[in-house]
C-alpha cells in the first residue's frame, strides 16, 4: 500500500517528511494530484494543512470527512445552490459523518461566509473529489491556525509549526 502524504506549502509541514507540495488553490492542488497519481499511483491519499474554523469552540487538529466547494456560486442560473455545480452530479464529497465540513474556495477568509461549514481552506474539495473520482483512500487532517476573522493573515503563519507538531503526533512516520 503506497500512501501519498500532500500539504499545500512547505509552511504548513515544517519538519515533516514524506510530504509533497501542491501549491495554494483549488487549480494548483487538483494539478499536482492528478500528476502524483499517475507517477506515485497511490492506494492512499493523506492531506494535512490549515484552516481557519469558522466555530470558536473547535481547536487543534481534527479530521475532515466532508467537503464542500463554497466559492462555486451560480445560483443565478436555473436555481442552483451555492456550492452547487451546475450539472455535475457531484457537489458535496462526503467520506463519513464522523468528522467536520471542510468548506473549500480560492480566497483567504476573514469573515463570514454564507454556506454552513466548519473550516474553511484553499484545496480540500479538489482533492477529495480528485480521490472520489479515482476511487482513492482519502483521509484529510486540517489545523486550525486562525478564527477565519481580522485576525487570520497574523495567526496563519505563526501556527504552521504547531500543527506540524500535532501532525507529527498521529503519524510519527513523518517526523
Amino acid at each position: 500500500m503506497t500512501t501519498l502524504f500532500i500539504a499545500a506549502l512547505k509552511e504548513e509541514t515544517p519538519g515533516l517528511n514524506k510530504f509533497y507540495h501542491t501549491g495554494v488553490g483549488k487549480l494548483n492542488a487538483a494539478i499536482s494530484l492528478m500528476d502524483l497519481i499517475a507517477n506515485i499511483k497511490p492506494s492512499k491519499i493523506i492531506n494535512y494543512g490549515t484552516v481557519g474554523s469558522l466555530k470558536d469552540n473547535l481547536f487543534g487538529l481534527i479530521k475532515c470527512t466532508i467537503f464542500k466547494q463554497r466559492d462555486m456560486d451560480a445560483r443565478g442560473l436555473l436555481n442552483f445552490k451555492l456550492g452547487e455545480t451546475p450539472f455535475d452530479k457531484i457537489s458535496t464529497i462526503s467520506f463519513s459523518i464522523d468528522g467536520y465540513i471542510c468548506g473549500t474556495g480560492d480566497n483567504f477568509v476573514s469573515n463570514d461566509i454564507e454556506m454552513i461549514c466548519d473550516v474553511v481552506d484553499m484545496e480540500a474539495y479538489a482533492l477529495a473529489k480528485i480521490a472520489f473520482i479515482k476511487k482513492i483512500e482519502f483521509e484529510c487532517y486540517k489545523f486550525i491556525s486562525d478564527y477565519a476573522d481580522n485576525n487570520s493573515n497574523d495567526e496563519w503563519l505563526k501556527n504552521c509549526s504547531k500543527g506540524a507538531e500535532l501532525f507529527k503526533q498521529k503519524f510519527p512516520e513523518c517526523a
